[in-house]
């Protein structure tokens, strides 16, 4: 299938272009020949990964910047409106372009799978990915993570599918119009932009509504997205998949046994067929992840158990459970977690994974809003763990709150019973970790910010 590059991104520019959903976006369009400029606020890796496309990646942000001969300027809903390079764009007449209507477009020439969920969304559209380019069919994708394997976060290939990560936080996942999507969960969080859950599931509601005549909704087993199924039944030519391990699940999971840091998976289809699979992550979610992918899959026509088997070359994404290293006899371990559920099902898993040995967190909540909302819920998960050390809040795109801080997380935490060590001060915790750990421990970085940064330097205090 020749690329097809809408007339808007030919000469793209991207305004925080080292953002996961951004790069991906512009990794693809640069891969279908589109020349592609940006900015981002520092260096980093992926920076290096877009100028190695032919990407132009500035560093900062300025008017001078943009081109002006740029088709289109893309932004996230991360993008301030008094961003300098925003405002040259308003003086040249430059359109504006959201990344999911960027994405959409993208999506348009293909048949797609759209995976989306309060959580686990980047790991199942990942499991995918993983399996279809192993079956040889040669998949375009677009990840919120860059993949253990290829090391990349998206790819234009030349198959007829094309796999997306469907982001809820701010709507913009109503833009696509999948022909199979995925609904892995649905609770409330994006405290900024949902007031409630009736506005959550009137936000799913409306991605459903975008699935054609004849496409098909795999639901896990969450409650919110059993709930979702329910307020969607009837809709005209809509099948839906129930995927999960109770007696009504269409692919039920029969078993899933834990083998060290991987699962066996055992999933009955539709009433007939058992396929027993590997997943190379531990946990419970994980095989749940992996039994959605295998059913979206099923429906898009691939061989149920090919499509298993080659599920099994998945190997893990970048900050999902991903292992740093090992020093001193100390396992370090990055987790994306910060929601309180994603937290949980990480350190249950962990737990698992650890046996005897201690685990210890070290945890920095991300978002003033969330925490607000959800500070005594990641406390309660933290007590999962044997200890923990607790850093300040990640503002991310947001102004601090008035009296929301970690402290609030800390004081649910010890209510719980955890023993916690708040640190302020980001570059004392590798020390810190250091004088907590002993041989045999795990040690999970958590958090949606940059604390991902600080599995080296512990790795590297562990070693000295």
């Amino acid at each position: 299938m020749a690329p097809a590059i809408p007339a808007a991104m030919e000469r793209p520019h991207f305004i925080g272009i080292g953002g996961a959903g951004m790069s991906g976006i512009a990794k693809i369009l640069a891969q279908r020949g589109a020349k592609v400029a940006g900015s981002d606020a520092k260096e980093s890796a992926t920076a290096e990964s877009l100028r190695a496309l032919g990407v132009t990646v500035h560093i900062g942000h300025a008017a001078a910047h943009l081109a002006d001969d740029a088709s289109a300027v893309v932004v996230s809903s991360a993008i301030r409106a008094d961003n300098p390079e925003l405002a040259r764009a308003a003086e040249l007449g430059i359109p504006v372009v959201h990344r999911s209507d960027a994405l959409a477009a993208l999506m348009r020439s293909r048949s797609t799978i759209a995976v989306a969920g309060t959580h686990g969304k980047t790991t199942t559209t990942s499991m995918l990915a993983v399996a279809l380019t192993e079956l040889g069919l040669d998949p375009s994708y677009a990840i919120g993570g860059d993949l253990a394997g290829p090391g990349t976060n998206a790819r234009h290939g030349e198959g007829e599918i094309f796999v997306a990560e469907a982001d809820e936080s701010d709507r913009s996942f109503q833009k696509y119009d999948p022909d199979v999507a995925i609904v892995l969960n649905v609770e409330l969080d994006h405290h900024a932009n949902y007031a409630s859950m009736d506005e959550i599931y009137e936000s799913f509601e409306a991605f459903v509504d975008k699935i054609p005549t004849a496409g098909t909704l795999v639901v896990g087993e969450h409650a919110g997205a059993r709930e979702l199924a329910a307020r969607v039944a009837g809709r005209d030519g809509l099948e839906i998949t129930r995927v999960g391990e109770g007696e009504d699940a269409d692919v039920r999971i029969l078993a899933i046994t834990p083998k060290g840091m991987t699962s066996e998976v055992t999933v009955s289809l539709w009433g007939g067929d058992e396929i027993t699979f590997t997943v190379s992550v531990p946990g419970r979610h994980y095989a749940h992840n992996a039994a959605a992918a295998l059913a979206a899959g099923s429906r898009m026509g691939i061989d149920p158990r090919e499509l298993a088997q080659a599920l099994t070359a998945y190997t893990g994404v970048g900050r999902r459970l991903q292992l740093k290293g090992e020093a001193a006899g100390v396992q370090v371990i990055d987790s994306y977690a910060h929601h309180p559920t994603e937290m949980t099902a990480d350190l249950e898993a962990m737990r698992g994974a650890a046996g005897a040995a201690r685990l210890l967190v070290v945890f920095q909540p991300h978002l003033f809003s969330r925490t607000q909302e959800l500070g005594k819920e990641m406390g309660d998960a933290l007590a999962l763990a044997d200890a923990s050390v607790v850093l300040d809040i990640y503002p991310a795109r947001e102004d601090p709150i008035p009296g929301i801080t970690s402290e609030l997380i800390i004081s649910a935490a010890r209510a719980a019973g955890a023993d916690v060590t708040p640190v302020h001060d980001k570059g004392a915790v590798a020390d810190v970790v250091a004088g907590m750990a002993r041989p045999g421990d795990l040690v999970l970085t958590m958090g949606a910010g940059d604390v991902t940064d600080l599995g080296p330097l512990i790795l590297a205090r562990l070693s000295s």
